[in-house]
C-alpha cells in the first residue's frame, strides 16, 4: 500500500485524532541504559539524538525538555510522496497563530502542538473535512 497522494482527497479525509496525554522534545547522546518501549519516536541529528516521549517518563528519566505539546495524529494513510498535505495543514495552523512540529512516518502525519492549542488546532484540522 503506497497511500493517498491527491491532495483534496487527503484533506477531505484526515481525520484528525488527539492521542491522550503530554509529549515533549528531548535530547541525549545514546539509547544506552534506555527502554525504548518507552519513547515514542527517534531521530538520530549529527548533534544529539532526539526522543519524543511522554512528559512523565521524560521526567522519571531527568531529561530535559522546553514544552509540553499535544500529539495530533492524520488517520489517513498519506503517500510519502504527497504533494502539498504538510504545507496545506500548517498554513491553516500558521494563520491562527499555531507553531506545529510535524512528523511524517511511513502510514500518517504526527503533528506536535503547544499543549493549550490543542484543542484549536484540532478545530482547525477538522474543518478541512467539512
Amino acid at each position: 500500500m503506497s497511500g493517498e497522494k491527491d491532495l483534496q482527497q487527503l484533506l477531505k479525509s484526515m481525520k484528525p485524532e488527539c492521542n491522550k496525554g503530554d509529549y515533549v522534545f528531548c535530547k541525549v547522546e545514546t539509547l544506552e541504559n534506555l527502554n525504548v518501549d518507552e519513547i515514542d519516536m527517534v531521530f538520530k541529528e549529527k548533534e544529539a539524538i532526539t526522543l519524543i516521549l511522554k512528559k512523565e517518563i521524560a521526567e522519571k528519566l531527568n531529561l530535559e525538555y522546553s514544552i509540553a505539546m499535544a500529539w495530533i495524529t492524520l488517520s489517513v494513510h498519506s503517500s510519502l510522496e504527497a504533494v502539498g498535505l504538510t504545507a496545506a495543514f500548517s498554513k491553516a495552523l500558521s494563520d491562527h497563530g499555531i507553531s506545529c512540529n510535524v512528523v511524517a512516518a511511513f502510514y500518517h502525519d504526527h503533528i506536535f502542538v503547544n499543549k493549550k492549542d490543542a484543542e484549536n488546532a484540532m478545530e482547525i484540522l477538522n474543518a478541512f473535512s467539512n
